[in-house]
């Protein structure tokens, strides 16, 4: 039984990313890290836009209150319009670090926006985990990763969970009233016949949909970190999901084409049966 469509565009992903739900626009946007691009899918009609960014993009968040939104460029933390289309720099958190460029992100329920980096040619070049709150400042809160992905949040809001894909381990930390963290512990640890977790969400229930790089599937995790259930994919790197829709029952899952050679579906945008509804995506209050 197939439990996922492909979404029909004039394009596919070298690195697809960052999927996230506008409730207020209708809209799903994610981002192709690799071929420098912003992409929309209007769930009342399917229609797909997509606009050329000036250098590698990571992730694109709401913001509070405001038409415009920020985005994770390689250079640092933009904000971003889209009518008329401009960018505007606001800070380079990784000035010390200028192998490294912004790789996926999420905003708590407190509507700060955590996120994390990652180098894509140096290996010695570690990446961290960075909360941005909502005056622009930036702190390190977590260090040492060789490929930071996720993030996502319970539905209480009270554990963060964060990825290093390098060390194939999710992490979860105890997540304070005040955006602080406790202690970090290891959630979940990937077989390496799984491949490597990417990109999650949760869902209303608590549990979290990981995806597999090099691992062609997308699988539920319940609360207490047990495997659940996978869903292959025709893509050999799936990237990360997303719930959207006006219920928040309709999983997308971005993908890649890199190192995927010969795959007819890889880089696609797919849309998977899941029978669950999502956890609610909060705006950066700023």
């Amino acid at each position: 039984m197939t439990h996922f469509r492909i979404v029909e565009r004039s394009a596919r992903d070298q690195l697809g990313e960052g999927p996230i739900w506008v409730a207020r626009l209708g809209r799903l946007f994610w981002v192709d890290i690799l071929g420098r691009r912003l992409w929309s899918l209007n769930l009342a009609d399917d229609t797909v836009q997509s606009w050329e960014m000036p250098e590698p993009i990571g992730w694109i968040v709401e913001r509070d209150g405001r038409d415009d939104f920020l985005i994770g460029l390689a250079s640092g933390i933009a904000g971003l319009t889209l009518e008329p289309f401009a960018i505007t720099p606001l800070i380079a958190p990784e000035s010390d670090r200028p192998d490294n460029r912004l790789n996926d992100a999420k905003v708590d329920a407190q509507g700060q926006l955590w996120f994390g980096t990652k180098s894509d040619t140096n290996p010695q070049s570690k990446g961290a985990l960075y909360r941005l709150d909502r005056d622009l400042a930036v702190t390190r809160h977590d260090d040492g990763y060789g490929v930071t992905n996720g993030p996502t949040f319970s539905m209480d809001g009270r554990w963060l969970y964060h990825t290093d894909s390098d060390a194939r381990t999710i992490y979860r930390f105890p997540l304070g009233d005040d955006g602080s963290l406790g202690p970090r512990e290891e959630f979940i640890h990937f077989a390496p016949e799984w491949g490597y977790p990417d990109g999650m969400t949760t869902d209303s229930d608590n549990g979290l949909w990981i995806a597999h790089w090099a691992g062609g599937r997308i699988s539920r995790f319940t609360p207490d970190g047990a495997l659940d259930r996978s869903i292959t994919l025709p893509a050999r790197n799936v990237t990360s999901a997303c719930f959207a829709g006006d219920r928040l029952n309709r999983l997308f899952v971005t993908s890649a084409t890199v190192d995927s050679e010969g795959e007819a579906e890889a880089g696609a945008l797919f849309e998977v049966e899941t029978g669950m509804t999502g956890r609610p995506a909060t705006a950066f209050a700023a």
